[in-house]
């Protein structure tokens, strides 16, 4: 994806790949490595996501667990760098969804835990609840648009899709 692609970007790629490859495969289990480097603090990926955008890919790859792999899901850490800011937040939403347990995104953290941060990384800039407040909202692929996002769907698609049977250039697949 392009450099600094925001939730609703990624998560139209992502929609427009992920759901049509996982009905192909038909797994017994959807094993997934959740690292947060695609966060907007992180420089490692040159992404821009946001707390709310992991939170809600969390969510979707719970409902293609259950669609396409009977609910079996193994969901691992990796990857993310701002330990303070987004690390927790977002593995929480990360357990809390596996758990069946969503956390909304108001929720104020705990006192303990800022307390505690705050004596670690005084000078820390701390959040004070659980979302970025970011709009995570997005258009189904297959629209016509022609920006970075959707000619790196595009490209994905014609090299990956003909492999499983797909047609690239066919929205529904």
């Amino acid at each position: 994806l392009p450099p600094r692609t925001r939730d609703p970007g990624w998560l139209r790629a992502f929609h427009a790949v992920v759901p049509s490859l996982l009905a192909d495969f038909e797994p017994q289990l959807l094993f997934t490595q959740c690292g947060v480097d695609s966060h907007e603090e992180d420089p490692l990926a040159d992404l821009s996501l946001s707390v709310d955008g992991h939170r809600t890919i969390y969510a979707t790859l719970r409902d293609l667990a259950e669609t396409y792999a009977g609910g079996k899901w193994i969901a691992v850490g990796g990857g993310g760098y701002q330990l303070i800011r987004v690390v927790p937040r977002s593995w929480t939403h990360l357990i809390a969804t596996v758990l069946d347990r969503d956390v909304a995104p108001a929720t104020p953290l705990p006192p303990a835990w800022r307390e505690t941060v705050t004596k670690a990384a005084p000078h820390a800039e701390l959040p004070q609840t659980m979302t970025d407040d970011r709009d995570t909202g997005f258009k189904p692929w297959g629209d016509g648009e022609d920006d970075p996002v959707d000619i790196a769907v595009r490209d994905t698609r014609r090299a990956v899709f003909p492999l499983h049977g797909l047609d690239p250039d066919d929205p529904r697949d």
